[in-house]
Parts: C-alpha cells; structure tokens; sequence
C-alpha cells in the first residue's frame, strides 16, 4: 500500500471507531429509555442489567453504522479539503476517485462484514433481548410487580393486574396491601381482590407462580342471561383469611438467561430461516384465502359448480352401438319441452309470495347476509395479519443486504460532500451528516411501515432510502470531481443574462 493511501485510510479509522464509539453510546441511552420500564425499579441485579446492555449493542448496528460511515467520510474529506491538503493530491495529479481507492475497498469489504454480523449476530441478540424480558416474570416474579402502579401479568393467560404498595424479603416476594383485577376475554374488569398482605412462591422447574394471599375481601359482578336480573347489577362478595391463586407462565419462553429460546419473530431469522419461512407462509396464506372462499360460496349457494360430463371413451362406445331393427323400433314420443323460467328478477319472485312468506323469505336472506358479513369482516382482521406477518419477513430479508449497501452508498454521499463543504471538526459536518442521515432514517422508517401494511412491496420498502441516496451519492461525486459547489445556479444565471441580451438587440 501507497504512502497516500496509508494516511488517508488512517484518519478515516480514526474518525470511523470514534464516531462508531460515541454514537453507539449515544443510541444506549436512548435504548435504555425505551426499556426503562422493564429493568428501573424491579431489583434486577447488575448482572443481567449487564447482560441486557451486552446484547442490545449489536441491535443497534442498523442504526449506528450507516452514520457512522456518513459523519467519519464528511469529516475525512472536509479535513483534507480545509487544510488544502486535497487540493495538493488533485495537483500532483490525484483525482478524488484516485484518493477514495483504498476507502473504497475498505468499505467495501465492511459492507460484506455487515451482511454477515446482520445474517447472524443480530438474529442471536435480538433472541436472547426477548428471552431476558420475557423470563423476568418467572425466574423473579416480584420483578413484574412494580410498587404504587397497576402492572399488567401480560403473556400469563391469567389477564389480570396487580397493584402493591410495598415489596419486601427475599427477592421482594412479600407483598403488602394488595390489589388485583381480574379481566375477562372481553379485557373487562369484573373482579377485584383485596387483601392486607401476600406472598410470591415460585419455581425455576415449575411453570405456576402462586400468589398467596392474606386477610382479604373478593368482590365479582355476575352477568346474567336475562335483561331483568341485568338491571338489578348482581354481584358476589367474600371474605377470606387465605386465598391463592395459581398463575400459569407456560405460554413464556421456560428457557434461563443462556439458553437459546424458539425463534419467533422475523428479527430473529437468518436469511436461511426467513427464505423457508417466507415459502411456507405464502403457501398456507393461499391455502387459507382459497379454503375460505370456497366456504363463503358454498354458504351463499350461488355460482354452483357445473358438473363436468365423463367423456371418456364416449365417440368409441357410439361406433361399437348395436345396431336396431328398424320394425322392432318403438314408435318415437315427443320430449318434454322445457319452457322458460317465467321468474325474471326477485321483485316478481316475492310478488308471487304471500305476505307471510315474503316476510319470512327476506328475514331469513338478511340474517344469512349479516352472518355471512360477519365472518368476511373476521376473516378479514384474520388474513390481514397473516399477510403483514408474511411482508414482515420479506422485509426483514431484504433489509439485511440493504443494510450492506447502504454503508458503501453513504460513503459515496459522504465523501464527495465533504470535499465540497470544506470543513473538518464537529461543527458543520455534524450538522450535514444528522440532517442526512435523519432523512434517509425517516424515509426508511415510512417506507418499512406502508411495506407491512401492503400498501408497497416490502423489497421496496427495505430499499427505498438507499436508492434514493444513489443518485444524491452520484450526483456528489460528480460534482466533487468536476470541482463544483453543493449548489450551482450558475447556468441558471447565464441562461437569464443570455435571455436579456436578446430582448435588447
């Protein structure tokens, strides 16, 4: 390697693993706000605190690294500019394209390196984030339970909230002053449980946490069938001096803190599990549309099938047909004629109805109408999430080689706009770089959320910000080369003055 290239892909490190260092700092903290709610307040030890932080780094990578690859070129190139040290490399007859060869390379080769930490690394952090936050409940049941709020059991099957004023002992599991509501299917609240004290006993072998509580009241609205004893609000009460109750977390991931737990969300699928997944999902979504429509068809009894006609072997059974004596013949009768449906449309049909019958007919059509909406409409709700959870895997695919690409077309955009710029340091080429990088962010984020909704393709949707860079990124360099400013009117200024020039002759 050139001398050159050695000090220009060694500032451009320099600036890379310092920018990639502040910002990932950065972008923890705002993490760490979005999942305030799971470790502040719930007793976790610094452990698993650790180990949380530990494995939500890589996940910021699709965030952290294209800005990266955007502020450390702007700074390079804009430090090179400033300090003339650009203008000496184009002087002695070094192009910006000659300059960026070995930043090229070095790119990349980190696209690849991000293809693969995207493919495999990522999968892995996101799995083990949603094993830690959802085994809380069970290897620390205390530490669902938050003092002086309403915490909501979520995923236990049990639907219920909890309110205590106070946790104490060993692993918080006395509890004082509790409250619980219990919900029904309907997520109503028709069941309240008070009591002075209770305590959490649970087992790492065992998916029942039992909640034992002491010295209590237990009030419950009942929901009779008739419309009289409704408007009498019945309702049931009963005291106890010991009441538990047997929380069931099977439907939680029964895996420790290092055990890998089943992969269930397309952000834990390598490439491999989501070309599979993506395959066997298309098929049962048509499966499904197919079944159903051939339901709904069937229910309406309208388009009946025609019966298909068996014509095999039909023109050789007529030739071998026996012949007939003509004086044997039985004379020919006439065939029935079958005249015309004299019912044009459904007004004659119900005319020729009594009332009774009319009435009858046109109840039992709306009822089947009404049901038949019914079902469409909760079908409907059905299918529509089966189908943003297919574009979801789509899209989780095609974001992985996105990801790649967007480092080396940020790099192009970069670059070029720093020796355009003409400034190093943190000041203006901070600016440009977060004004950039929020846009490409943004569009990203519209574009993946009307890809799940199947308002556009969800390959588009993962590709939509990087293509709109590539043409910035070539219209950059472009300009750069030629030694052009960010903006030119120039020949907007000439096209004016020649314009006048010809209205005076």
């Amino acid at each position: 390697m050139k001398i050159l290239d050695q000090y220009i892909l060694s500032r451009f490190l320099y600036n890379f693993f310092s920018s990639f260092f502040i910002l990932i700092v950065i972008f923890i903290f705002q993490g760490i706000w979005l999942f305030i709610d799971d470790l502040a307040g719930k007793g976790l030890g610094i452990v698993i605190i650790g180990k949380f932080l530990f494995y939500f780094i890589p996940t910021l990578v699709d965030k952290v690294l294209p800005l990266t690859v955007l502020l450390s070129s702007i700074l390079t190139f804009g430090t090179f500019a400033e300090n003339y040290e650009f203008a000496a490399m184009k002087s002695s007859g070094i192009s910006l394209q000659r300059g960026m060869r070995s930043l090229i390379i070095y790119v990349s080769f980190l696209g690849v390196v991000t293809f693969f930490f995207a493919n495999n690394v990522i999968p892995k952090s996101e799995q083990k984030i949603f094993n830690l936050r959802r085994n809380i409940a069970k290897v620390k049941p205390a530490a669902a339970i938050t003092e002086g709020v309403f915490s909501d059991f979520e995923g236990t099957g049990e639907g219920m909230n909890i309110k205590v004023d106070k946790k104490y002992g060993e692993q918080d599991r006395f509890l004082d002053k509790v409250i619980i509501h219990k919900k029904t299917k309907q997520s109503v609240n028709n069941t309240v449980i008070k009591s002075k004290s209770g305590e959490l006993i649970s087992s790492e072998a065992s998916d029942i946490i039992q909640l034992v509580l002491k010295e209590g009241n237990y009030y419950e609205e009942l929901k009779p069938k008739s419309s009289k004893e409704k408007k009498k609000h019945p309702f049931a009460k009963a005291s106890f001096e010991k009441y538990t109750i047997n929380i069931d977390i099977s439907e939680l991931n029964d895996q420790d803190f290092e055990e890998d737990g089943n992969i269930t969300t397309d952000k834990m699928k390598n490439v491999g599990r989501l070309l599979k997944d993506i395959d066997s999902l298309k098929i049962n979504n048509l499966e499904k549309v197919e079944a159903f429509s051939k339901n709904i068809v069937t229910r309406m009894g309208a388009f009946p099938a025609p019966k298909k006609k068996d014509t095999n072997n039909l023109k050789e059974l007529q030739e071998i047909k026996p012949p007939v004596d003509e004086a044997l013949k039985e004379p020919t009768k006439e065939k029935n004629v079958v005249k015309n449906d004299s019912i044009k449309n459904i007004d004659v049909f119900l005319d020729g109805l009594q009332e009774w019958q009319r009435l009858q007919v046109l109840n039992n059509a709306k009822s089947s109408v009404s049901s038949i909406l019914t079902t469409v409409t909760a079908k409907k709700d059905e299918l529509e999430k089966r189908f943003k959870f297919y574009n979801s895997h789509i899209l989780s695919l095609h974001k992985k080689y996105a990801l790649a690409f967007s480092c080396i077309i940020l790099f192009f955009v970069g670059a070029p706009l720093g020796a355009i710029i003409r400034k190093g340091g943190l000041g203006l080429p901070m600016v440009v770089a977060i004004l950039l990088f929020l846009t490409y962010y943004f569009i990203g984020v519209f574009a993946n959320n009307y890809a799940k909704e199947g308002n556009i393709h969800p390959a588009l949707g993962a590709w939509l910000s990087t293509l709109i860079m590539l043409p910035l990124g070539i219209s950059l360099t472009k300009r750069a080369t030629a030694d052009k400013g960010l903006i030119g009117f120039g020949h907007i200024i000439d096209g004016i003055k020649n314009l006048f020039k010809k209205k005076e002759k």
